[in-house]
């Protein structure tokens, strides 16, 4: 992880940034909702002030949803890539020039932003399918009868696999050979096939994801709360909000990249010297739409760089 320093720097300024932006325009919007609310009762201005903090926190969650492509091509991929390389033992350059590296292999490999997006989109959609297949997963613990816990279980597992689209993107720097979305659907049915081990070693690290994200709140809540308390209006609750906030973006700068790395070491080994089963690939296609569609895409990038249209037709 040491050697991805420069890429941890650009997750502390984005992350980090993120959660300041919600902060300060909660705290803008708090200021002016009081303000406005100065024309009326004490507890017409204390409502005013709360709304208007709602108002500016809700504003920037529009902003950044509107960036999620562009925080998920810049920072999270090019990560991924860096990670990659080290993992396979191949050299990466330092400093900015580790940044520009990564976003120029991004680029190669996807293109745009919109195209990495929509692979993103699609595997998580085919990962939350694998998981509905395998219901014998739960025969990692023996649960006879216990209906209940054995659902528990599984809603934890589809949490569990929640960092799995980022061990995709992975494989498909590592398999460069094949366009995106077929290295995509390799990458899916490799981890279909595996995915009892895949699971246990990803409920495992998403234990202890929580477990130092938690410990990272309550430190936090003390701080946040000062903050809060600084803020016009009936806002002092917002000081649990802040908490979990500076929590989320300790979790995103920090402990995720650590457990991106160890699920991409486990997939990585598990799958060693493996080739993607027919058989998986043929129920996956009956059980996921949008594996189907990785395939038509597959073909239409294959058949845009041939001059062909996807009917196969020149264009």
């Amino acid at each position: 992880m040491g050697r991805t320093a420069p890429f941890l720097f650009v997750r502390l300024l984005v992350y980090v940034g993120i959660a300041a932006a919600y902060v300060l325009a909660t705290g803008v919007g708090a200021g002016i909702g009081y303000g406005v609310g100065a024309f009326w009762e004490d507890e017409s201005r204390l409502s005013a002030g709360f709304w208007g903090a709602a108002a500016g926190f809700g504003l920037v969650g529009a902003v950044l949803y509107l960036l999620r492509e562009y925080i998920l091509y810049i920072v999270k991929a090019g990560h991924i890539a860096v990670m990659v390389e080290l993992l396979r033992g191949r050299e990466i350059p330092g400093g900015q020039s580790q940044i520009a590296h990564a976003r120029a292999m991004v680029a190669e490999r996807f293109g745009t932003s919109n195209v990495l997006f929509g692979i993103d989109q699609l595997v998580k959609g085919v990962i939350n399918a694998v998981t509905g297949l395998l219901e014998g997963v739960l025969s990692i613990l023996p649960l006879p009868g216990l209906d209940r816990l054995a659902s528990i279980l599984r809603a934890y597992l589809r949490i569990a696999v929640g960092l799995m689209d980022e061990v995709m993107l992975a494989h498909c720097f590592d398999n460069r050979g094949q366009d995106p979305y077929t290295a995509s659907r390799a990458a899916l049915v490799l981890y279909a096939q595996n995915a009892r081990p895949l699971m246990t070693s990803a409920a495992w690290v998403t234990a202890w994801v929580w477990l130092f994200s938690l410990l990272v709140f309550l430190v936090m809540l003390a701080p946040a709360g000062a903050v809060a308390w600084l803020m016009p209006g009936q806002v002092s609750a917002g000081g649990v909000v802040f908490a979990a906030l500076f929590a989320w973006s300790i979790k995103a700068t920090i402990i995720e990249p650590f457990a991106v790395a160890c699920m991409l070491q486990a997939y990585f080994k598990v799958t060693a010297g493996q080739t993607p089963n027919p058989e998986w690939e043929a129920k996956l296609d009956r059980a996921s739409d949008k594996f189907k569609a990785l395939g038509q895409r597959a073909c239409a990038w294959v058949g845009g760089r041939m001059g062909f249209s996807a009917k196969g037709e020149p264009t």
